[in-house]
Order: C-alpha cells, then structure tokens, then sequence
C-alpha cells in the first residue's frame, strides 16, 4: 500500500528525457513505484493531462537568516521550489566569533537580512537551529569564504600569515566536517577580492582532490569575464576538485555577444579534457545586490568604517569619482551600463525611503546632486546598507548560456524586509518555463525541468534529489506548464506566480490543488 499514488501524468523524470505517461507511488518519503499502479492502493492524486516532476531546486539563494521568520517556505513552494541551498558568494550566516561579528553582520545584512536569533560560532550550531524551524522545503548551506577570512582578519587587504592560513583551513574542515555542502566565493566582493590567485589557491586547500565543490562570484563579471573564467578554472585544476561557477553573465552592452560566446567554448573545453566544471545562471536581464559594489575593490578594504570615510572625504571621494570614469580593472558597473540602469531597491532609514523604486539620475535630480554625489551621500548615511536593481545582461547571452549542456538556473535571490525585492525571489521558476520555454522557445519543457532539478542536484551532490526514480526522495510538482504565469514586475515584486498546483515535499503534500496544507516536511540537508 502507498502514502499516494499520483495517476496518470506526464511524468519529466529530471534527466532531460522526454516524458512519459505513467503512475507514480509514494512511501514513507520516497517514491517506491513507477508504472502501472492502478491496481494498487493508496491515496490518489488524478493527474491526467498534467506534467509531472521532480521539485525545483534553487541552489544559489541568500535566505540564511529567512527560516527565522514568520510564513517562511510559501514564497519557494508557489513556484514549485521543494529544495533550497544558501551561504553562497562568499556570505554565509555562519561560521563566525566576536571578534568581528557586528562588521560581518552589518555586511551581511543587504543580502542575507537583519540578524535573527540564529547562533554563528559553529555551522554545527547554525545547521542545529534552522533544524529546530518548522520547514516547509528542504534547506541545505555553504560555507563562505568570505566569512571565513573576514572572520580572522576582518576587510583588511593584505596576505594571510602562515597561521591565518592554518587556522582559516581548520575553520573550513570544521565546517564541511558539521554539514556544509562546498564553500562559496565572493571574488567580486570583499574581503575575497584581496586575494590574488595563488592565494586564493592556497586559501582552499582542504578542498584539494576531493569531490567537495566551491562556488564562485567571479571576480569580474563585465569586460574581463573571460580572464575571471581563466583564473577560476586555473583554480580548479589545481586543486583537483568540483567547479561551479555563479550567475554566468556578461555585464555591459560592449561585452553583449561577444564574452558569452568565449567563455562558454572555454568551459565545453574544459569540462571535454575532464575538469569537473559546471555553471549556472538566472532567467532576468537585471541583477540585484549590494549599491555598495560599483565601488572599486580598494574602497571596500577596511570595512565599512573606511568606506564611509573614502566617501565623505573630499579628497577620497574625488579619487573614487574618477576611477569610476576610467577603471576597467574591475566590475564599473555605472560605466559599464549607466546609471540610469541602476534603481535603488531597499534601504534602511526612513528619509530615504521616497528613493525606492527610482534610477540614481531620478534620485540624484530630486536632490540636486549629481549621481556620483547622491550614490556616494546615500552609502555614507546608510552605513552601505542599500541594494540596488542593476539592468545588467542581454536577453541572447542569456538564452546561449540556458541552452550550453552544464547550466543549472538558479534565483540568487535575497530577503529584504523592506523595499523592492527583485521578482526573482517569487516567480523565478515559472519564469523560465513561461518565457524560456512557451514564449521564446529557447529550451524544450524537459530540458528546462533538467536545468532546475537533475542539473543542480548533481553541481551540490544532493544525490536522492532533482529525478523522479525509484528510492528518490519524493520531491514531486504537478501542473499544467502551459498555464504558468509569473504575475510579478520589478516595481511590484511581491507577488506569488499562478500554475504550481501540488507540491510534494518529503512524500507529503505542501500544497494541495492550490491550497498551502500547512505540513512542514522539510529537512536540513548536510553533506555526509
């Protein structure tokens, strides 16, 4: 006798393989049985006419700290998300001390939210709390490496010493040893922008010939993406271990057409000669992230104290003017796509709020200032604490990059508390099916299951998830994928997308026919 038996879909098993009309039983969260199953009993789910396949998993997201707070997991199952993992680019809730904590977590903050009653000493105690959550999907972690060298020496930039070094490398043993699933990277960011790339090399070798993954923010992502690629492959041959690269984009309109191609024959080459290689990306022209970053990497050194102060200084902030007229040694994305195409997304003090929602030129011509000064005033005043919505990417870049063989499409989407999300965080899965799907044609409906369920599964080896097979979790969407609809805009985000009829998590249903059941089945997922 089965839990459910789910009767007569089309069922998409993950693999990119094409459908097939069967009946799918459910026991004791997993499924048991594939076939013919009308003779057997249990509780029945008619799917007829429906497309049956594995839950959706998101394995670049920023909700650390969003398990914490009230109606966590209904944002993630509207769009058929059963699986989450966070902690990435380089910024993980945990494993932090005193020493620089109220730093790491005012950095934090933009991306992953406020602070919540979460511990932060061990990834142990952090794994052990969000356990104690009632979960409604399934939530798995990376240790960042940005956390991890802030931690010791905070935003300095400078070499480690020898016993930075050995200590760094014991904090990310005990970490993957508590349950993290690889380390992430913020190469883009700070602190992991002070590394070169032999350090870098050196920084990540208890990961050294071993099946553990790193993920990583590349440390450009606009003119020099190419040579970012070269350096995080150079890594990865190094150290002989799983590569998967974040959000592959090209920023800027010059680099439109051009950089993708590249750097896409470089990875196919790559990962033919053997190099465990993949990458990911997400359905949007606009990204979403800290305003902070159209600074250049040297503002950044010193934490936030320093940066405020380069940018009320009128000596400092004239040096940082000009090297956002000239540089292109990093990601100068008001160079790069204008600050028009730069909307300022959420912040924190209440005078500012009237700014949500416009372009810097909008705001800077409400105060009477130019971008540079507005963007610079606003840093200093909110501590850095502001996102922006950054129109970045090119809709052909995107379709090549959906349809290379190793992409997985992720959200990287953040949890603000206030302000304008990016639409990302509520209709990033039924995006790609409406439009990369059914509106553009650039993926066929199994290939696009693939790229948001076998393909991540198999980056983070989260080995009984992302297929519809026997003795696999029973992670399980049912729809009709032809009425999904994304109802979100970037000016009004917070809306759930429509489609997503039955969600099954853990062999139960947290949605049923529309309805939130209100089960939490969920689970922490470690790395064994």
């Amino acid at each position: 006798m089965f839990d459910w038996i789910i009767e007569g879909g089309t069922v998409l098993d993950g693999s990119g393989r094409e459908g097939r009309v069967c009946d799918v039983g459910l026991k004791d969260g997993k499924i048991a049985a594939i076939g013919a199953l009308s003779a057997a009993e249990g509780r029945r789910i008619h799917a007829a006419g429906k497309t049956v396949t594995p839950g959706f998993i998101d394995i670049h997201r920023h909700g650390d700290l969003a398990m914490f707070r009230k109606g966590f997991g209904e944002i993630e199952l509207r769009q058929g998300l059963t699986t989450i993992i966070n902690g990435n680019c380089g910024m993980s809730a945990a494993p932090f001390g005193a020493a620089y904590r109220d730093e790491i977590l005012e950095y934090l903050a933009p991306v992953i939210g406020p602070s919540e009653a979460a511990p932060s000493l061990r990834m142990a105690d952090y794994l052990d709390a969000v356990a104690g959550c009632r979960l409604p999907i399934h939530v798995g972690m990376l240790v960042g490496g940005g956390v991890l060298r802030s931690d010791l020496i905070g935003h300095l930039d400078r070499d480690l010493t020898e016993q930075e070094y050995r200590l760094l490398h014991r904090h990310m043993e005990q970490a993957l040893s508590d349950g993290a699933l690889g380390v992430s990277l913020g190469l883009g960011y700070a602190p992991e922008c002070f590394y070169s790339t032999e350090g870098l090399i050196r920084a990540l070798q208890p990961l050294a010939g071993t099946d553990i993954p790193f993920t990583v923010h590349m440390r450009d992502e606009g003119t020099n993406v190419d040579r970012s690629v070269e350096e995080v492959l150079c890594v990865a041959k190094a150290l002989s271990c799983p590569l998967e690269i974040s959000h592959l984009k090209a920023i800027g309109r010059k680099n439109w057409g051009i950089k993708i191609p590249r750097v896409l024959e470089l990875l196919e080459r790559s990962a033919a000669e053997g190099l465990e290689v993949r990458w990911d990306a997400y359905p949007y022209t606009a990204g979403s992230t800290q305003l902070l970053h159209i600074l250049p990497p040297e503002v950044l050194a010193g934490g936030t104290d320093e940066t405020c102060m380069r940018l009320t200084d009128p000596n400092e902030r004239q040096k940082v003017k000009e090297r956002l007229k000239t540089g292109e040694d990093y990601n100068n994305i008001s160079q790069l796509v204008g600050w028009e195409n730069i909307l300022v997304s959420t912040v924190t003090l209440p005078e500012h709020r009237a700014f949500v929602g416009l372009s810097i030129p909008e705001c800077a011509e409400k105060t009477g200032k130019t971008p540079e000064d507005f963007t610079f005033d606003l840093l200093a005043a909110e501590r850095c604490a502001v996102t922006m919505i950054d129109r970045i990417t090119d809709e052909p870049d995107i379709a090549a990059i959906l349809r290379s063989s190793r992409v997985s499409v992720i959200s990287d989407a953040t949890y603000p508390t206030e302000g304008l999300p990016h639409p990302r965080l509520y209709g990033n899965y039924v995006r790609l099916i409406e439009k990369y799907v059914y509106q553009d044609h650039v993926l066929t409906l199994p290939e696009a299951i693939c790229r948001m369920t076998g393909r991540p599964a198999e980056a983070l080896r989260l080995h009984q998830k992302g297929r519809i097979e026997v003795g696999a979790d029973a992670d399980i969407n049912i729809f009709v994928p032809e009425q999904l609809h994304e109802t979100g805009s970037y000016l009004d985000p917070a809306q759930h997308p429509t489609g997503i009829e039955t969600v099954f998590v853990g062999g139960q249903p947290a949605i049923l026919e529309n309805e939130l059941t209100g089960i939490a089945n969920g689970k922490v997922l470690r790395r064994s």
